[in-house]
């Protein structure tokens, strides 16, 4: 090489994608075990920490049980069984071509709690995880120890709120938007679910996720068939209001539920209206405790962990017998 020639800089060595690909999993490594578990026809994945009474915690979506990874030490350390469910269709559970109406998926919720060997369990539900915490108290409620039911309306106001309520029809917008065949699920994969980071920053509050749980839900969405199993039950929601399968449902679900309740949404949840999921306590005949959260959005459990965390704690505290 001529001395007046400068050494040409060694360009950084870029992961081939298998190798990027392999550095993230949905069975992060973390103080939990992984689990598959057998119940209502499919195969379930759980991430399960510490010894006690079962609090089993149900994601919403766009994500999967990682979304519960404060709650799951936290649980841990107070003395609790806790136990972090992927939902059929999403994470590591099986994503089966049917079974995706609140009724078979609350039954799949209740199979867990059996198939964990409890015969009852603290219930925790997030968004779509929420409504089916709902759903699963009225089908299955000895099953039911607590239910603590975040950033969702109870069934009936939600479709109340959906037949009438423009300004939560618009915030809705998503849901809409999913009715359509094969498009959102190619709109959610593209750009290496780009889309998803999008709806996670719109929909919280000044405490925005950090870049590890953006990138955690861009990569869950981009597993096989994870884009179309996860809409589902939104297709089920609206597509049914009009047929005698959501008329049945909505007249089931006016049955009181008897499990003692926490209600937990956060005030500036752009998503699910406040508003909508405010009074659900007309349906619950057991203690009732509604906690709204100033400048929180739609997913209090990851905004402000601890806040909630130590809400969490509390309430199953109260209610272990």
């Amino acid at each position: 090489m001529p001395l007046d020639q400068k050494p040409v800089p060694t360009p950084p060595v870029t992961p081939r994608p298998a190798e990027a690909e392999a550095e993230w999993s949905v069975r992060s490594a973390g103080p939990w075990v992984h689990r598959d578990l057998a119940a209502n026809g499919a195969r379930f994945h759980i991430a399960e920490v510490g010894e006690g009474p079962l609090v089993l915690l149900v994601h919403g979506w766009p994500q999967y049980w990682w979304a519960w990874r404060h709650q799951l030490t936290a649980l841990a350390e107070a003395g609790y069984r806790a136990v972090a469910l992927d939902l059929r269709g999403m994470g590591g559970s099986d994503r089966t071509p049917r079974g995706y109406d609140p009724g078979n998926l609350a039954l799949d919720i209740t199979g867990v709690i059996r198939s964990l060997g409890e015969r009852r369990a603290h219930l925790v539900g997030h968004a779509t995880g929420g409504t089916l915490a709902w759903v699963a108290a009225v089908m299955r409620p000895s099953v039911i120890r607590s239910l603590t039911v975040v950033s969702a309306a109870h069934p009936r106001h939600l479709r109340r709120a959906l037949l009438t309520d423009r300004r939560q029809i618009a915030a809705f917008d998503h849901v809409l938007g999913f009715q359509r065949p094969w498009i959102p699920e190619r709109q959610l994969v593209a750009e290496d679910g780009a889309l998803v980071a999008q709806y996670l920053n719109a929909w919280t509050g000044p405490n925005l996720l950090d870049q590890e749980a953006l990138t955690a839900y861009r990569k869950a969405i981009q597993i096989p068939s994870t884009a179309h199993c996860s809409i589902e039950p939104y297709r089920w929601l609206l597509r049914s209001m009009a047929r005698p399968d959501g008329i049945q449902f909505a007249r089931r679900m006016k049955k009181p539920i008897t499990s003692p309740t926490l209600h937990v949404h956060g005030a500036a949840d752009p998503v699910l209206l406040a508003r909508t999921a405010l009074g659900a306590g007309e349906y619950v005949e057991a203690p009732y405790r509604w906690r709204l959260l100033p400048g929180v959005g739609h997913f209090p459990h990851e905004e402000v962990p601890e806040e909630f965390s130590a809400e969490l704690v509390d309430w199953v505290d109260q209610h272990k017998g």
